[in-house]
């Protein structure tokens, strides 16, 4: 049967009317078990545009270059959260059965960390259905958006005084340049202790690098400058903090080994998530009536 547009809107406004009058339900219930989902703190960060050192690695003539710097457009704002995801908040998704138990010293509101990708994402599912929220991780563009001026430009790690005889060697340098234990304190922070970043963000840069949503890319330039070849590999994901890298995907520790680029291991690994927003109560009402394409 035809529906009227019109008509289907008004429909939708009444209901849409009546809905805001009713009280909202609660939170999915966690089914009798103990996992307890708190308060989780937000940062808007407003939609803008921004100066973006494309992720993955690019290779010229079997030597490796530095990516190209592109200006991107977020036309909406990015809703992330203000903390990296703490002990306490993992440890809820553990009691529930949802998730795999950290590999962590750490407590309290100190960031869990000794997760891999997997576990990530599995924390964000958990939190999804216990809150009804969509969270997901963020793309390595929403990161670096979100992370302004703490994810600097030498993100890529390449050390540039190198003379081109040996592709690995500008690798090898950044590594040992960055692998150097001295005065370096790995032990995760509790919330606040790196401060926050021009967006609001706290702990971006600190000594947690934090899991995207972003697989890693290799590269191949022709002669021209064209790109010649891209092959991606989502065994191994993005991960930003005071450098960008590359970690395989089940890896929790980062130490271990797994930088897909050469670069210095990252001291910890944890995460936080964006939340996507919600469809307005009418848009989505009218989209069930009338179908996605108009029709009834």
């Amino acid at each position: 049967m035809k529906v009227h547009i019109s008509a289907a809107i008004a429909a939708v406004a009444s209901v849409a009317a009546a809905a805001l009058l009713m009280p909202l339900p609660d939170a999915p219930a966690p089914s009798g078990r103990l996992g307890v989902v708190g308060p989780i703190e937000t940062v808007s960060v407003e939609a803008g545009r921004f100066s973006y050192a494309v992720a993955g690695e690019y290779q010229k003539s079997g030597r490796v270059i530095e990516g190209p710097v592109v200006e991107r457009q977020f036309r909406r704002p990015v809703e992330i959260m203000k903390y990296q995801v703490s002990v306490a908040e993992y440890a809820a998704c553990v009691t529930d059965g949802a998730c795999q138990p950290a590999d962590t010293r750490a407590a309290g509101d100190a960031p869990v960390t000794g997760v891999s990708w997997r576990d990530a994402t599995a924390y964000a599912a958990w939190l999804s259905q216990r809150t009804g929220d969509a969270w997901r991780l963020p793309s390595d563009e929403e990161w670096s958006f979100a992370a302004a001026e703490r994810f600097g430009p030498e993100a890529n790690g390449i050390v540039e005084d190198d003379d081109g005889a040996n592709p690995a060697a500008r690798w090898l340098a950044a590594y040992r340049y960055r692998a150097d234990p001295k005065e370096r304190d790995m032990e995760p922070k509790p919330r606040g202790h790196f401060g926050v970043n021009s967006n609001g963000l706290a702990d971006l840069g600190g000594n947690v690098w934090e899991w995207t949503e972003t697989c890693f890319v290799r590269n191949r330039i022709d002669a021209a400058g064209r790109l010649a070849e891209a092959t991606t590999n989502c065994g191994v994901r993005v991960i930003g903090g005071q450098h960008r890298g590359y970690m395989s995907n089940f890896l929790r520790d980062g130490k271990s080994g797994g930088c897909a680029a050469g670069m210095a291991p990252p001291d910890n690994l944890g995460f936080r998530l964006v939340r996507e927003p919600a469809p307005a109560v009418g848009v989505a009402l009218l989209r069930r009536i009338v179908g996605p394409e108009g029709r009834g």
